[in-house]
């Protein structure tokens, strides 16, 4: 189940924080609880993921998009994502998470996220998000535009462009 209740704090906390302006990285704690373990006593990979959405939606929030998706009947979707898991968060572990839009091109926004534990990087993940509109994908630029930044993306990283080109490579619909 979704953790609403965390989802609210955090949600809350956010509400009376600064605009976070693009590319800056907004910073969450949270505690890895007993419900959040699997069978190897560790955070669950699952888990681990919905713990990034709880980094990801208040950046968004604070950038402003939140309330322009809100205006013009928006949403916002995860079109894909690549984590990388290093080091193991256990029961009652404190983590920080660190959270930035790299960029966008024509329909993807990217951003990066990781997990810290005692100044440690535990994990770390890569997001494409669309913002969807009933019409379909809505540019990344043009929601850019909205919320008064109207230059064009940061340069993307080399890595998130090699991303990008190995994604275009797997066939969809998959095999199997």
């Amino acid at each position: 189940m979704y953790p609403f209740i965390r989802f609210t704090k955090e949600m809350l906390l956010n509400s009376r924080s600064q605009k976070l302006p693009v590319g800056d990285v907004h910073v969450s704690h949270h505690i890895c609880w007993p419900w959040d373990i699997d069978l190897w006593m560790e955070m669950n990979n699952g888990l681990t993921l919905t713990i990034y959405d709880l980094g990801r939606i208040p950046m968004v929030y604070r950038s402003g998009l939140i309330g322009v998706m809100r205006k013009k009947g928006w949403s916002m979707a995860v079109a894909g994502a690549s984590i990388r898991y290093r080091r193991r968060v256990r029961m009652f572990n404190r983590v920080t998470l660190k959270s930035a839009i790299l960029g966008w091109d024509s329909r993807f926004l990217y951003l990066q996220q990781s997990m810290w534990r005692k100044g440690e990087a535990t994990s770390s993940i890569l997001v494409r998000l669309a913002l969807t509109s009933p019409d379909g994908i809505v540019p990344p630029g043009q929601a850019m535009t909205e919320i008064g930044r109207h230059e064009a993306s940061p340069p993307l990283p080399e890595y998130v462009h090699q991303w990008i080109a190995a994604e275009a490579q797997r066939p969809w619909p998959p095999a199997f």
